[in-house]
């Protein structure tokens, strides 16, 4: 028998719909350039604040959000291609690469946007406090990455299109409402309130608009 339990807690779920909408804001607003250039800044330091509070959430959030929960070695993952049995309620063993891919490869970009400079209309804010050489390198990886990011943003959604169409198994449901069938036998997941997580983002936040707007003056 099936029963539904809560999986995902509701800063996990914040911060999945959050990064999506943001990610797409960057794409679309990088690609066009222009005038939009603003509002990919303001994408990409939200961004920023988000990777960096899922970092974090990783070590100290939920069960089913920590590192240690859903990250494997390579027998567990090669076990789950051949059979398909995830050890986890959250994300299977295959799919914790593409998370840490996304996040390592967000990190990157989002570090490396604060001291772009491309001679035209678009300069991190932070490109003047460092030596120019790290302003040209973090140029020339900020304008490669994107291509590597968009590719694992594909697979990502790929891979959704593949479990929702051939293993009829549902990923952005459960994301929306942080509930999941799974076997009568299994037992919930512990997840944390939201008090820790709204101070852990405030402080990020705040600590984001400092980097970015003041500690440049």
């Amino acid at each position: 028998m099936l029963k539904k339990i809560r999986v995902w807690d509701f800063p996990t779920r914040v911060f999945h719909w959050a990064l999506a909408i943001c990610v797409t804001g960057l794409f679309a607003t990088g690609l066009t350039g222009g005038n939009w250039i603003a509002w990919h800044e303001r994408f990409g330091f939200v961004v920023l604040g988000l990777v960096i509070f899922r970092l974090i959430w990783g070590f100290a959030g939920s069960e089913t959000s920590r590192f240690s929960n859903f990250v494997r070695s390579p027998r567990v993952i090669f076990h789950y291609l051949r059979t398909g049995e995830s050890p986890t309620l959250g994300h299977n063993p295959l799919g914790a690469l593409s998370v840490v891919a996304l996040l390592l490869v967000l990190l990157l970009q989002a570090l490396t946007g604060l001291v772009v400079d491309d001679d035209i209309a678009n300069k991190g804010p932070l490109a003047d406090k460092v030596p120019s050489a790290w302003v040209a390198l973090a140029t020339t990886v900020h304008r490669l990455n994107k291509w590597l990011l968009g590719a694992l943003v594909i697979t990502h959604l790929l891979a959704i299109a593949y479990y929702a169409l051939v293993k009829k198994e549902q990923l952005i449901k459960p994301m929306i409402s942080g509930e999941r069938d799974v076997d009568s036998g299994h037992a919930a997941p512990q997840l944390k309130g939201n008090t820790s997580a709204w101070v852990l983002a405030l402080t990020i936040a705040a600590a984001v608009y400092w980097l970015v707007n003041i500690f440049p003056k």
